[in-house]
């Protein structure tokens, strides 16, 4: 029960993150598996079946606030699903060990969710230009799927950066569709790890424990972010995931205990500084935007 409970913690912290930045769920929980001395295979397998459960409930409550682009979410979703079951079919047949692979791959997406966050504020961008199509959309979901599945995250690493760079949607439609077609991305990838991989290593006690974690978590996690600054919660989430999958990279190559230990507390110490950072920082864009808000709420009195 104690280790349902735990499992269930983080999938619920994957999801808020995930619900509220559009990015990171996969990347956290595979993360905790991975410490937790789970198989890389089995790892990624066990967090799409429980992204199923989750992702079905993140883009239904995107859908009922009008988070969703459902365009945008059929172009993307469909080469996302092949990406995935491509990704899963690699992962399961690689002959060398598949830790190290995958513990680089969150590890440098860790690193870019948490400079993202820290060092600059998640600007509200101009939407110009047509919505993007096929030809952008295709490819996109095509990586982003592959990378997600083989690397036991990275579908919102990639495809919300990469959407909200273009600046032809809207940052909680990016969000929103990016979640939703989700989905069907880890449907895919779900099916195509049950194909290729032994049941009998996946234990659905704690894919069931991350899934009731995220259900939990994602009608909440549009709520939570007006609490947390996005900033300060991509830090948070960034660190996390570095150090998680440095120790369990420089493990994989029996890097001494002694070096391991100086390694992560470096990392810790930066991580907590990244963090004051990004704390006064939000407060600093907090205290520009309250005169603004203050001004408004008078024009109309002023007028009167």
């Amino acid at each position: 029960m104690r280790a349902f409970l735990l499992f269930a913690l983080a999938g619920l912290i994957a999801q808020l993150v995930d619900g509220s930045l559009g990015m990171a769920y996969g990347v956290t929980s595979t993360s905790v598996l991975l410490a937790a001395g789970t198989a890389p295979a089995v790892a990624s397998a066990s967090v799409h079946l429980a992204e199923v459960g989750t992702t079905l409930a993140s883009g239904a409550s995107h859908w009922r606030f009008g988070n969703v682009d459902w365009r945008v979410v059929g172009i993307l979703a469909i080469p996302g699903a092949i990406g995935a079951v491509l990704g899963a079919y690699v992962l399961v047949n690689m002959t060398e060990d598949a830790e190290p692979y995958m513990a680089g791959i969150l590890l440098l997406l860790g690193v870019y969710v948490l400079l993202r966050f820290s060092s600059r504020a998640v600007a509200k961008r101009v939407v110009s230009g047509p919505r993007p199509g096929g030809k952008f959309l295709g490819p996109l979901g095509l990586v982003a799927g592959f990378l997600d599945a083989s690397g036991g995250g990275g579908w919102g690493p990639v495809a919300t950066s990469s959407l909200l760079a273009s600046g032809r949607l809207e940052p909680r439609k990016v969000v929103g569709s990016v979640d939703t077609s989700e989905f069907v991305v880890a449907l895919a990838a779900s099916i195509g790890f049950l194909f290729t991989l032994s049941q009998e290593g996946i234990d659905y006690t704690v894919v069931l424990a991350l899934m009731v974690g995220g259900v939990i978590a994602a009608p909440f996690a549009a709520y939570i972010v007006r609490l947390l600054a996005a900033r300060v919660l991509g830090t948070a989430a960034g660190g996390l995931i570095i150090l998680t999958n440095t120790r369990t990279l420089l493990n994989a190559f029996d890097v001494p205990t002694a070096v391991v230990t100086t390694v992560l507390v470096v990392l810790a110490v930066l991580w907590v500084a990244a963090i004051v950072v990004a704390v006064r920082s939000a407060r600093r864009d907090r205290a520009v935007a309250e005169p603004k808000t203050v001004e408004q709420d008078d024009a109309p009195a002023a007028q009167a």
